[in-house]
């Protein structure tokens, strides 16, 4: 990975200023759902780094409770989805 040039740091740092927090989140939540699941799909699956990945999830969701908003019930949605799929994940690998 080669490092950001000047106008691509302002580019980003501009979209952070302009986004919703709630979105940032929202997108940054949806991105760790994503890995746990890409890790849970792999033969073997990669059981450690899916639990790692859960519980930060799971930390982000419980501290923000009532401030992610609207939303904050399709996230532990997608939370216990994933988690569903760690313990089918486990079981194979038993």
């Amino acid at each position: 990975m080669s490092e950001p040039t000047p106008g691509e740091l302002e580019a980003e740092i501009n979209y952070l200023q302009l986004t919703p927090l709630s979105d940032i989140l929202a997108n940054q939540l949806f991105v760790l759902f994503q890995l746990a699941a890409m890790y849970l799909g792999e033969i073997p699956a990669r059981l450690g780094d899916a639990q790692l990945v859960i519980d930060i999830a799971t930390s982000m969701i419980n501290v923000g409770e009532e401030r992610l908003g609207e939303h904050r019930e399709i996230y532990r949605t997608a939370l216990a989805e994933v988690q569903q799929a760690f313990v089918r994940a486990s079981a194979v690998g038993n």
